[in-house]
């Protein structure tokens, strides 16, 4: 009983720390290099026999450089997030400069880097909280079972991911699916304004309360906000409208909240009619 309880205790302990799933028999920091995937294969007499991973305690491998900690810092991170956004003249530059950013701490935990799918040239970008595991495993936005519901939605306004782009308000995963916090947001944030200012959609549907609150700049909760269409403008002054509606994962959570999500959709359609060509 006594080992049941201890081993009770240390599973918590992992969920607290966000370790949610089992990837292999042992740890592996994601930081040094990744352990030899041949290891095992007979070693010509040539051959010198493989360097083996550097120790936890012990110094990191070349090819692994150390943890920038400054980079970190929140004030030097939003300066570069927002130098490194600014400078991007297109989608796929914007898209770079997102996989070279290091100032969000959430890319250290992070298997990906998650920034869209979908067309780009589409009139509807959908924008999510952050990616969840399966997201982080494929490296795309909305592929678990929450964009398997968002694809069952559009599909039943006449839509795929043909006709919409879809991305995040966070491009890493935050550990055990937590919700971002207000700097994770901040930091990310130039490169959304940026990716909606080089998409110039037509409309945007805004999926979740953390979307919506953070680019609309409000408090309300999703709820009052859902259903109405709210003005974005950009820095140039080009003014999209923004549609709010409940995340996908909150509507498997709670399918009674699927009727008012139905009617958001239909006034999705609505807005579109004209813009889609099949």
């Amino acid at each position: 009983m006594l080992e049941t309880d201890l081993a009770r205790k240390l599973l918590d302990f992992y969920l607290a720390l966000g370790v949610d799933e089992a990837m292999g028999d042992s740890p592996l920091d994601r930081r040094r290099a990744e352990p030899l995937r041949e290891a095992a294969r007979p070693i010509a007499d040539n051959h010198p026999p493989p360097l083996k991973p550097a120790p936890l305690n012990g110094p990191r491998l070349a090819s692994s450089p150390p943890l920038d900690l400054a980079a970190l810092s929140p004030d030097r991170g939003l300066a570069d997030a927002r130098s490194l956004a600014a400078g991007c003249l297109s989608i796929a530059a914007l898209d770079a400069a997102i996989r070279s950013f290091n100032g969000c701490a959430l890319k250290q935990t992070a298997m990906s880097t998650v920034v869209y799918d979908g067309t780009i040239e589409a009139p509807l970008l959908v924008i999510g909280e952050a990616p969840g595991g399966e997201e982080d495993r494929l490296g795309k936005p909305f592929v678990g079972p929450a964009g398997q519901m968002l694809d069952k939605m559009l599909g039943a306004i006449g839509l795929d991911r043909r006709h919409a782009c879809i991305t995040n308000m966070i491009y890493w995963r935050p550990p055990g699916n937590r919700k971002p916090t207000d700097a994770e947001l901040a930091l990310c944030l130039p490169f959304v304004e940026r990716f909606i200012s080089l998409m110039n959609p037509k409309i945007i549907l805004l999926a979740g309360a953390t979307p919506t609150q953070t680019l609309l700049g409000r408090t309300d909760g999703i709820t009052k906000l859902r259903g109405r269409w709210f003005d974005w403008t950009d820095s140039s002054g080009v003014t999209i409208p923004m549609l709010p509606s409940y995340h996908p994962s909150y509507l498997l959570r709670s399918p009674g909240q699927k009727r008012d999500a139905w009617q958001d959709f239909l006034r999705l359609a609505d807005r579109l009619d004209g813009f889609i060509q099949s």
